[in-house]
């Protein structure tokens, strides 16, 4: 491992070398020059990587570098069949690194491990799929059965999905959004209405003052860089807000442009260098300080309960705001005035502000902000939660959720003549302990890396070793094939690049844009099936003659899909007419200033804030992804814009901390995370002292999920905490050293 100092700009020329080494090296050059210039194209397809939307005019190269790289590994030349599977057992591919893994290639063909074997075998489509059903017949009751779904399932395999699980008898539907943005979701119904974000494209190009808060675009996404460039040159200031120094905030170089060559686009104006779990304690400072310049004329008459929520605000402790912020009185008075100043206000974020205890209330502060002088609802503001994956808000649309609206099933039971179940089921975090204690028996996963994207990782493979089957439906190979109950299944499936027979399918971006993407490459094997036709073939093997549902022709026609979302979902008529061309869905709060919320107004709320206080000689930690990396998926072992070359298991800690711990740049240690039921370890990181805000520190995940406890969770929402863990930091033990 090389350690540099880190850089203070992000993209420009090495961004494009990166990619197209990448992208040569999975693909080769033809087939890298055919599938890139597909990318988010209108008659392309979408990036399998995040969901930041597209505009009306798009570059010849839509991408951005780890876009690229995500394509690459989907569509690359490597191959994983049944000659790799009988070379290697499970108990080796459990002890290779996810970056091994994810480098192997495509899956070819179905594959089962027995119950009582280490190997996985070649198995024919069919026989897994009443593998499949006779497991699930087994079980006492629906319940006992988990379907995980990861963000980048199209809306129509979502769909289907959602469709049999809850044919089967169940809501037991846990997705990836549980642990990234389900605090927003939950904060945003609450005060506005609608569990999504209030802006689109052209809001964040028109804004004139754009907070991002808890998120690093230069690494998660890219291409939003493009957007808050345009913003600037459009005369928009732009506040940086977190604990890490985030490259490409300070100055990005558009390698499309010509300025993209030089000194780039200088982008936030302000850095505010707030300790973990200190942004409650901002936004009630600057709303408090913002009082005299509220919108009454908004307040009266869109919003609910501001007079309760301004007695409780002048009350704010100001010592406490400091001690939580670490950011001084002038700071704050500097940003308000900042505010102050703007017509038009954006408040962007991401996992730093969903992943703590408190999150909800948060980003309810967050809301109480916009709606004090009536940033939401007009053009150029309001609020903007940057989603992961691709498809994760799609999903969410199209009934992947354990906790469904009691209309949403009325219409789908409407829809195909049944009655869906009303019980709650169980989020990730209640799947995980459902596991544990032999409540839950089965487990599907469509697409993802559940071992690899979830907390308390020996708590979470111990729970999936202790089942009866495990069902993984996957692109390439993971760690979650490698930790599996008793019998397993790997189904491969079509990825986003590659001809679907039955038509081109559809996503929802972060802004609730919803549009086709049209795979193009010839698919990895023959052997491959659509995530449709492996919910509709697996629907066939349990239900027998369905009368409710056509699972035949939903499989070779997703326009027959399509024609009952737009009957069951409300905004999605006419979906098939509508498809090709792509098309807004609808949003009160943004659209016509209404908020449908148990008020029929915007909910000012009322949060208590607590400073949260680490014990003496403990740290705060934050698990963050490297620029090498989306989501679980480990592309290669830099972190070129945070200074590390050819290495995974450091921890980022600010000199000072590191002086009172007598450690010192380069040194090994082990973090260990204090939580009441015990402690939990991560063996052998290199410490980099770094200019991360004191009290602070950061590592990569998946390698710190292990210190996450399965229990420590945000309140309302339970998402795991994975960006508030009390750690300590301790010399390495022998057997540790030499870790990175």
């Amino acid at each position: 491992m090389r350690v540099r100092p880190p850089k203070d700009w992000a993209g420009g020329l090495p961004a494009v070398a990166h990619a197209m080494e990448t992208a040569y090296r999975q693909m080769g050059v033809g087939r890298t020059a055919l599938t890139l210039l597909q990318v988010n194209q209108k008659r392309g397809f979408d990036c399998p990587g995040c969901a930041w939307p597209e505009g009306e005019h798009r570059s010849p190269a839509e991408f951005c570098e780890n876009g690229a790289k995500a394509v690459a590994e989907e569509a690359t030349t490597r191959r994983v069949g049944r000659e790799f599977f009988a070379a290697h057992p499970v108990g080796e591919l459990a002890v290779r690194s996810d970056h091994w893994l994810g480098q192997q290639g495509r899956l070819t063909e179905p594959m089962h491990k027995p119950a009582g074997s280490d190997h996985y075998v070649p198995i024919g489509w069919d026989a897994a799929f009443e593998i499949i059903a006779r497991e699930l017949r087994a079980l006492d009751g629906p319940d006992e059965a988990v379907f995980y779904t990861s963000g980048r399932t199209s809306n129509e395999a979502a769909f289907a999905y959602q469709l049999l699980v809850r044919r089967f008898g169940t809501n037991n539907l846990p997705d990836c959004s549980n642990m990234c943005h389900e605090s927003s979701g939950s904060a945003l119904n609450e005060t506005l209405g609608i569990g999504k974000g209030t802006v689109s494209l052209e809001d964040l190009h028109r804004a004139e003052l754009i907070f991002v808060v808890g998120q690093n675009p230069g690494t998660n996404h890219p291409r939003m860089l493009t957007a808050l460039e345009r913003a600037k040159r459009g005369g928009a200031r732009i506040v940086a807000v977190n604990p890490l120094p985030e490259a490409g905030l300070l100055r990005f170089k558009n390698p499309q442009k010509p300025s993209g060559l030089g000194k780039g686009t200088s982008l936030a104006d302000r850095f505010l260098q707030i300790r973990l779990n200190g942004d409650m304690a901002l936004f009630q400072a600057l709303s408090l300080l913002l009082l005299d310049s509220a919108d009454e004329e908004f307040i009266e008459r869109h919003t609910h309960g501001f007079e309760e929520w301004e007695r409780h605000l002048r009350g704010l402790d100001w010592d406490q705001v400091l001690e939580a912020t670490g950011l001084t009185m002038a700071e704050l008075e500097a940003t308000a005035e900042d505010v102050r100043a703007a017509g038009s206000v954006v408040v962007c974020w991401a996992m730093g502000l969903t992943q703590h205890r408190n999150s909800v209330a948060t980003i309810r502060e967050v809301v109480n902000f916009l709606l004090l002088r009536g940033n939401v609802g007009r053009s150029g503001a309001g609020v903007c939660p940057v989603r992961g994956h691709s498809n994760v808000q799609g999903d969410r649309t199209m009934g992947i959720y354990e906790k469904p609206a009691r209309a949403f099933l009325d219409a789908l039971g409407k829809e195909f003549g049944f009655s869906p179940p009303t019980r709650h089921g169980l989020d990730t975090v209640e799947a995980i302990r459902a596991m544990r204690d032999g409540a839950a028996n089965v487990f599907v996963g469509m697409g993802g890396n559940f071992v690899r994207a979830t907390p308390d990782s020996d708590v979470t493979e111990a729970a999936l070793r202790s089942t009866r089957l495990t069902v993984q439906v996957s692109t390439k190979l993971n760690r979650s094939h490698a930790v599996c109950g008793r019998e397993a299944l790997i189904l491969p499936t079509l990825g986003r690049t590659e001809r679907d027979p039955a038509g081109y399918v559809t996503v929802e971006d972060s802004m609730g844009l919803v549009h086709a993407s049209h795979g193009r490459l010839r698919p990895a094997s023959a052997d491959l099936l659509s995530e449709v036709a492996i919910v509709c073939r697996l629907a066939g093997a349990l239900f027998g003659e369905d009368p409710h549902v056509p699972w035949a022709d939903f499989e070779h026609d997703y326009g027959a899909i399509r024609d009952r979302v737009s009957r069951v979902i409300p905004g999605f008529e006419d979906f098939n007419a509508r498809a090709l061309a792509g098309f807004a869905l609808p949003n009160a709060p943004r659209d016509e200033r209404r908020f449908p919320t148990a008020t029929g107004k915007a909910n000012f709320t009322v949060n208590e804030l607590e400073v949260l206080r680490v014990p003496q000689g403990r740290l705060l930690l934050q698990t963050v992804r490297s620029h090498d990396q989306y989501n679980t998926t480990i592309y290669g072992l830099d972190d070129r814009y945070r200074g590390v070359k050819a290495g995974r298991r450091v921890v980022f800690v600010h000199p000072d901390d590191l002086a009172e711990r007598d450690l010192a740049d380069g040194d090994l240690v082990d973090l260990i995370s204090e939580w009441p039921d015990g402690e939990r370890k991560a063996d052998g990181f290199r410490v980099i002292a770094y200019p991360t805000a004191r009290g602070c520190c950061a590592a990569y995940f998946p390698e710190t999920n292990v210190l996450v406890p399965l229990d420590s969770v945000a309140e309302t929402s339970n998402t795991p905490t994975s960006k508030s863990v009390v750690v300590r930091l301790a010399k390495a033990s022998p057997r540790s050293r030499g870790g990175g």
